[in-house]
C-alpha cells in the first residue's frame, strides 16, 4: 500500500499536478506591450495575423521552424530542425543567431529574462486550446 502511495505521489510530481502552469509564469499583459513596441514591426498575432516582414506567431509552440506556408524563410531556418518549444523560443529571443546560424532575422536578442518571460507569456495566449 505505501509503495502504491508513494509511486502515485511521484507521478503527480512528474506530471505537475502541485506546480504552476508553465504559461502562468509571466506577465501577458506586459509581454503584448513588449511584443507590439519591439516584434509587432515584423510579425503578427491574432485572428488576422499573416505573415508579412516575418512569419505570424499564431500557434508558435510545438511548431517546426519554417513550416508556415505564408512566409519565405531563409534556408537556415528551415534545415535548422528546431521545434518551437518555450525553452527553444526563450534561447532564441535572446540570442537569434546562436539557435539558428544564418538565420534572415535581423534582431539583437533579449537578455532580460523576465521580459522573455512575459513576451512568451503573451505568444501562449494565441495557442489553440
Amino acid at each position: 500500500m505505501k509503495k502504491a502511495a508513494v509511486l502515485t505521489l511521484a507521478l503527480m510530481l512528474n506530471t505537475g499536478v502541485f506546480s504552476t502552469p508553465a504559461e502562468a509564469a509571466g506577465d501577458a499583459e506586459a509581454g503584448e506591450k513588449l511584443f507590439n513596441r519591439i516584434c509587432g514591426g515584423c510579425h503578427q498575432v491574432g485572428e488576422s495575423a499573416r505573415g508579412s516582414f516575418g512569419p505570424q506567431l499564431n500557434a508558435i509552440f510545438g511548431r517546426h521552424a519554417g513550416s508556415t506556408t505564408d512566409y519565405q524563410y531563409s534556408s537556415s531556418m528551415k534545415s535548422s530542425g528546431v521545434v518551437w518549444t518555450r525553452e527553444t523560443l526563450a534561447a532564441y529571443i535572446e540570442a537569434p543567431k546562436k539557435v539558428v546560424p544564418g538565420t534572415r532575422m535581423i534582431f539583437w536578442g533579449i537578455s532580460d529574462p523576465e521580459k522573455i518571460e512575459n513576451l512568451l507569456t503573451y505568444l501562449q495566449t494565441f495557442q489553440p486550446q
